[in-house]
């Protein structure tokens, strides 16, 4: 592979503000797996955030720059798994999987798709040090062929537009607005763009928690619950932003309320294959060391939490504490009280994308 930007590349980084701001250029924010593409003739590879190549698990995304892109580029985007209902981020985790046979199986019953944000270079030509208004005309004349996997996402310099699309694009699963300058040149790694995303908060029972990795009497994590309508108690998330003597305060107040999994919500020896619960010995599947068990407690504290945006039952993100909540009965935490977005179509966000 022979490119005016050789990987690996980290990918430029967005950083967090309160309001979309006035005078720049605006797109949905997919939520997917970040990714650069590089493509030299029969070469192509993705790279992810961290540097790691994703190549092997999306075969299908390999297949389709051939055919969709042009001979020699590098595009940054995000890795999506699209549906009728919107994005499914867990079908996307499950692409991450050590067995080339799963691999390609899931390529074909979940195929991926790209969505296009930037353009780093075209042939012989480096763009990083462009300013994004040119960077994006080159993107959509470049890609302006592209699909069914390749995609451009939608952007524009109108603000009561970026605000539209902030209110409706989270019914089909999308996750706020990016903002980025006109001026702004490729700069990677450093968070130059700005993201505004959704803040919600929701009251949920604190059923366990893991201890802090560093093997001290310390809180690691709080495991979160809400209750569904038939009484059963739904794993949704966890908090676990503490300070050290915050975590180990918590130790020592919990240890009242540590008890045996026999007659916990989340006992799994009646666990049942699809059920969103913590299980003893799970592990992760981009740590394939971290012991995923945890510390068993009765559901009797109540914590207010701040969260961006739900994936299907649970919390797409790891919340964040906001306060304890003594005076609420923890039955009354259900999905009742969690705010719903507006259904929306992804069709309708990218033609043809579903």
């Amino acid at each position: 592979m022979d490119l005016p930007v050789m990987p690996p590349l980290r990918p430029m980084l967005a950083k967090s503000v309160a309001a979309i701001p006035p005078g720049a250029s605006y797109e949905p924010k997919w939520d997917g797996f970040r990714s650069i593409c590089f493509r030299d003739g029969d070469e192509v590879e993705f790279g992810s955030r961290n540097e790691r190549p994703m190549t092997r698990y999306f075969p299908e995304l390999v297949a389709a720059a051939d055919a969709e892109l042009p001979d020699r580029c590098i595009v940054d985007g995000e890795i999506v798994v699209a549906t009728d209902h919107g994005l499914d981020f867990e079908a996307l985790q499950q692409r991450i999987h050590p067995a080339a046979s799963r691999v390609n199986m899931l390529a074909e019953q979940t195929p991926a798709s790209f969505i296009a944000f930037d353009l780093l270079a075209l042939g012989d030509d480096d763009y990083t040090g462009r300013p994004f208004t040119e960077r994006r005309a080159a993107l959509v004349e470049a890609l302006a062929r592209s699909g069914p996997s390749f995609h451009v996402t939608p952007a524009t310099t109108d603000v009561t537009t970026a605000h539209r699309w902030f209110d409706e694009f989270e019914g089909a699963g999308l996750d706020g607005v990016i903002a980025k300058p006109l001026t702004l040149t490729y700069q990677p790694d450093k968070r130059v763009m700005f993201k505004i995303k959704h803040e919600r908060t929701a009251d949920c029972v604190v059923a366990g928690y893991r201890l802090h990795k560093s093997g001290a009497d310390a809180i690691g994590s709080l495991l979160l619950g809400l209750y569904h309508d038939d009484g059963t108690l739904a794993s949704v998330g966890v908090i676990g932003a503490f300070p050290m003597a915050t975590r180990r305060q918590l130790f020592t107040e919990l240890q009242p309320l540590v008890t045996t999994f026999d007659g916990h919500p989340w006992n799994w020896a009646p666990h049942r294959g699809g059920d969103r619960t913590p299980r003893r010995n799970e592990g992760s599947r981009w740590n394939a060391g971290k012991d995923l068990s945890f510390v068993p407690l009765r559901p009797e504290r109540v914590v207010e939490v701040r969260y961006d945006h739900m994936e299907g039952q649970r919390f797409r993100h790891t919340a964040q504490f906001n306060r304890w909540r003594p005076d609420r009965d923890p039955r009354s935490c259900t999905y009742e009280h969690l705010e719903q977005p507006v259904s929306f179509k992804l069709r309708d966000i990218v033609p043809g994308l579903v």
